[in-house]
């Protein structure tokens, strides 16, 4: 079973759309004026797009798109991080730490601006 497990994840990297592929940032325009912060509440899911961008799925729908100010060391290959609010929001003067699994904490990096947008559909 072990061996089955480590070919698959082999295959994963190797095939179009795989793990290879899955920081590709797809195409947006921006929907509004960026804000400072956006409610943690409203929060349905985050997408690390690469070590630059996160989008934030709102429970509404709506996308914002953020841009960190740096590139934030292995966030694209963990695709996982945690924050800290006391206000229920998270703002552009907040961080994020990656999270690398069992090796404990990654590097802690700084937002940018919350973005909102419209992806682009594909053709």
């Amino acid at each position: 079973m072990r061996m089955v497990l480590i070919a698959l994840a082999i295959a994963a990297v190797a095939a179009p759309g795989g793990a290879k592929d899955r920081n590709v940032i797809p195409e947006a325009i921006p929907d509004g004026k960026a804000e400072s912060c956006i409610q943690t509440s409203r929060i349905r899911q985050s997408h690390v797009r690469n070590d630059w961008v996160i989008d934030f799925e709102m429970n509404d729908g709506k996308i914002y798109r953020n841009t960190l100010p740096s590139a934030c060391p292995s966030l694209a290959f963990d695709e996982s991080f945690a924050y800290k609010t006391s206000i229920g929001q998270l703002c552009s003067v907040d961080t994020i730490t990656v999270l690398r699994g069992s090796a404990g904490p990654g590097p802690t990096c700084g937002l940018g601006e919350f973005q909102p947008i419209k992806l682009v559909p594909k053709h």
